[in-house]
């Protein structure tokens, strides 16, 4: 079970280090230019107001079997997650909305 255990570790070790340098890279070459830095932060705020957006109209309800072991579910969490839905599936519609118009533009060119 220690080789096992070593290797997980070694794992967690090579994703930490992905995901560090997937963020840090793309920061540090983006300051030699500052308009590619604006786009990023202009869709990233787009993507937090859609999310409040979403979770603004999203329910609180709880299902009573959802408030129970093992879910222990409660409003909040329910209107957090109904948020993040709401918001991968507008993600998700505009993305598709996306591909069909640039192949239609394509076909017509």
């Amino acid at each position: 079970m220690d080789t096992y255990d070593i290797l997980l570790y070694g794992s967690y070790l090579l994703i930490a280090i992905g995901a560090f340098a997937s963020i840090v890279m793309p920061l540090i070459n983006s300051l030699n230019d500052p308009k590619s830095l604006l786009k990023t932060v202009v869709g990233i705020v787009g993507i937090l107001v859609l999310f409040f957006i979403a979770y603004s109209v999203s329910s609180d309800e709880v299902l009573p079997k959802f408030e129970a072991e093992p879910f222990n579910l409660t409003a909040d969490g329910s209107k957090l997650v109904g948020g993040m839905l709401i918001t991968t599936y507008v993600l998700a519609i505009a993305a598709l909305a996306g591909i069909v118009v640039t192949e239609l533009n394509k076909a017509i060119k």
